[in-house]
């Protein structure tokens, strides 16, 4: 049954929702599905004939954009900048979810089926975890100092990329089992599928993501049960307290860094980053440029050798925007992000009371938006071509539930009325 449109649909243009939701949910497996399902589907929307459609944050996004094209041009370098427009490709994950998924069914399946995903890459991170910690004792050596450098990484390449899928998988699932009608069928499937993918993050010890992760979830409950936000804490001290000795270690070096955690090497790079933005505050040194041009910019105040840790970017999302990009870039940065919020709350105060799955996917949103904003301070976070594509379906899909064609399909239900909706 066509639910688009009056008139059937042409195959090509159902072939090009599907191929939408594929490329979306493909993501959770691995970039490489993901980008070529999304070529896929863009050629299918414009074969179509399909209006192509944006949600409005065009104007941020696009001066967010053209600012890192003329950050590029005006680099000395412009060819170390290829990367980051490349990474414009991605981009294109906004277009087709935007355009495409326009059915609440869809954009049901598709937060399910990163739910499943997540699950399954949660179960294989156990595996490796169970085998690191086999590794280290094997050798004879300490297992948190082994475990830091060799931690899990489920379906992807790395740790940090691991982690922060969890962590928009858990969220999303949260917002769905919280606000939407349809949570109630198999709610404890989902339920144990939460709790997978909450080890998965638990034991993967990224503790930006574990502390973003954290921030969402007290945003989530707060507009669902606002009691339970009291308990969180309880929940967090009892979990700590069971958790391996492992897990433990890495949760106090937060505060009690060990000489091989991340912390002081993080305050040599925010150091080397607050340089670099007082030379270039307008447009930066260009993409690419602090990884390049690092040790030219450390203060001179800092002892050699540096710290153990990656050098790659700065390992703040604020930082880094303004010194690659420039101070007006990071501000336009800002503008996007702040807009995305406003936009989805302004959304939510116009629902009715009860569970609809609008409140899921604006609630879901802001949520995420928040994660990333936390997580943005310890963590180069949409730097992430992975990351940054969640990011963009999450957000396509919160733009969705804004509009009205879409809302008309959206099925609604009035009973279970959250305390603090």
């Amino acid at each position: 049954m066509n639910c688009y449109m009056d008139g059937p649909e042409s195959f090509t243009l159902q072939a090009a929702r599907w191929l939408a939701l594929a490329s979306s949910a493909a993501i959770v497996i691995g970039i490489a599905p993901s980008q070529i399902l999304l070529g896929l589907a863009l050629a299918a929307l414009l074969l179509s004939g399909e209006k192509w459609r944006l949600p409005p944050i065009t104007l941020p996004l696009g001066l967010f954009l053209l600012g890192t094209l003329i950050a590029i041009a005006f680099s000395g370098d412009p060819a170390a900048g290829w990367p980051q427009i490349k990474k414009i490709y991605v981009f294109f994950q906004l277009l087709i979810v935007f355009s495409l998924l326009r059915n609440m069914a869809m954009i049901r399946w598709l937060f399910l089926s990163w739910a499943a995903f997540g699950s399954v890459s949660a179960g294989l991170s156990f595996v490796q975890f169970a085998r690191k910690v086999q590794h280290a004792q094997a050798a004879g050596g300490d297992v948190y100092t082994y475990y830091v450098g060799e931690r899990i990484t489920g379906f992807m390449s790395h740790w940090y990329t691991f982690s922060a899928e969890e962590m928009f998988v858990l969220i999303m699932l949260g917002s769905f089992l919280f606000f939407a009608p349809e949570a109630r069928k198999r709610r404890w499937v989902w339920i144990v599928v939460a709790v997978v993918s909450s080890l998965g993050l638990l034991l993967a010890e990224t503790r930006g993501v574990w502390i973003a992760t954290a921030a969402a979830a007290l945003y989530l409950l707060w507009f669902w049960r606002r009691w339970l936000v009291m308990v969180m804490p309880v929940v967090i001290v009892a979990g700590l307290l069971l958790s391996p000795n492992v897990i433990r270690e890495r949760f106090t070096s937060i505060l009690q860094p060990k000489s091989l955690d991340s912390n002081d090497f993080r305050k040599v790079v925010w150091r080397t980053g607050l340089v670099m933005i007082e030379r270039h505050p307008l447009l930066g040194l260009g993409p690419e440029m602090p990884r390049i041009h690092f040790n030219e910019y450390v203060p001179a105040d800092i002892p050699r050798p540096l710290p153990v840790g990656s050098y790659m970017h700065l390992h703040n999302i604020y930082l880094h925007y303004a010194a690659e990009r420039g101070i007006p870039t990071l501000l336009v940065f800002l503008w996007l992000m702040g807009r995305i919020l406003w936009d989805f709350w302004r959304g939510l105060r116009t629902l009715p009371p009860g569970r609809d799955n609008r409140r899921f996917l604006l609630h879901g949103g802001i949520a995420v938006v928040i994660a990333t904003l936390v997580d943005g301070v310890a963590n180069m976070n949409l730097g992430d071509s992975e990351v940054l594509t969640m990011f963009l379906v999450v957000v396509a899909c919160g733009y969705l539930a804004l509009e009205k064609d879409v809302a008309r399909e959206l099925p609604e239900s009035r009973e279970e009325v959250p305390a603090a909706a």
